[in-house]
């Protein structure tokens, strides 16, 4: 498989409703062979840092008005939730980043040093060219289309909403207290998007009867910090779903009742797909 094959998955409605668009820049599993020939990880260890099966969870929102864009490559590939400038110098040879920033410094920046679980998944750094490549086919690609998406949702109804979905695994809750949450709504502590938008992504959560908690230990990362403009009627909320309610971690497979919970998680998106950035804007001038 090359570069050019494994990028991105654009859907659209039949008719777009009023500006949402839902997002996973992480469910890519287009896994090439020349990655995995190089890779000192099998592939259910590659897997562990995948948001598996979050696509299909976003899925329906297209039967509402929505506009669905999926990654197809692998987190550990290239992270489309980094900046292109965010080089880890342990992976690449002769980088130097302008700023060590936490998530360099973990071994998660635009080209990963590592899995879940700290798991490193080269021998050796790889060449600066070779980065340059991944970022220039791979990284580009998503931002230009999701960019492009939004431009274009202004246009047509003055605003748009980005609902960037992830999932989170369950250990990465495990230093909070009980009963913990099953989603995290991340809009970097309000910079990112509208109180209002932000209130009614809780308000579809909860109706549902699951627990969400805001800003930690996720506020959001690259792509709430891009683009939300809540000034420009441009909302982004980063939406982290526990993985252990739809799936086995450890397989990597869905869980026996993942219908069950699809079928639940699928009136939260009908929700979502109905917000309007239009209304938000009123509500801002009001304040």
């Amino acid at each position: 498989m090359s570069l050019d094959d494994m990028t991105f998955d654009l859907q659209r409605p039949e008719g777009w409703a009023g500006g949402v668009i839902f997002a996973s820049p992480h469910s890519g599993r287009c896994y090439p062979q020349w990655f995995l020939a190089e890779s000192r990880l099998d592939p259910q260890n590659l897997r562990s840092s995948e948001d598996a099966f979050v696509d299909r969870l976003i899925a329906p929102a297209l039967d509402h008005g929505a506009v669905v864009l999926t990654a197809r490559v692998p987190r550990c590939v290239v992270d489309l939730n980094r900046g292109p400038d965010e080089i880890d110098p342990l992976v690449v040879a002769g980088a130097v980043p302008r700023v060590m920033s936490p998530r360099i410094m973990a071994g998660l920046g635009v080209i990963p040093r590592v899995v879940s679980q700290g798991r490193v998944i080269h021998d050796r750094p790889i060449a600066r060219e070779e980065a340059d490549h991944r970022i220039a086919r791979l990284w580009h690609p998503y931002h230009q289309a999701l960019s492009a998406l939004i431009d274009e949702s202004l246009r047509r109804f003055g605003g748009a909403i980005l609902v960037d979905m992830h999932s989170m695994p369950r250990d990465a809750l495990a230093h909070l207290p009980r009963p913990r949450p099953d989603f995290v709504l991340g809009d970097r502590n309000g910079v990112s998007a509208s109180p209002r938008i932000t209130k009614e992504v809780v308000s579809a959560v909860t109706a549902e009867g699951f627990r969400v908690q805001k800003n930690t230990p996720f506020s959001g990362a690259y792509i709430t910090a891009a683009y939300g403009k809540p000034t420009r009627n441009v909302h982004v909320v980063q939406l982290e779903l526990d993985r252990s309610l739809y799936m086995d971690e450890k397989k990597i497979e869905p869980r026996p009742d993942f219908d069950v919970f699809a079928a639940r998680f699928s009136r939260i998106v009908e929700r979502l797909a109905q917000l309007r950035p239009d209304d938000c804007q009123r509500a801002i001038a009001a304040e």
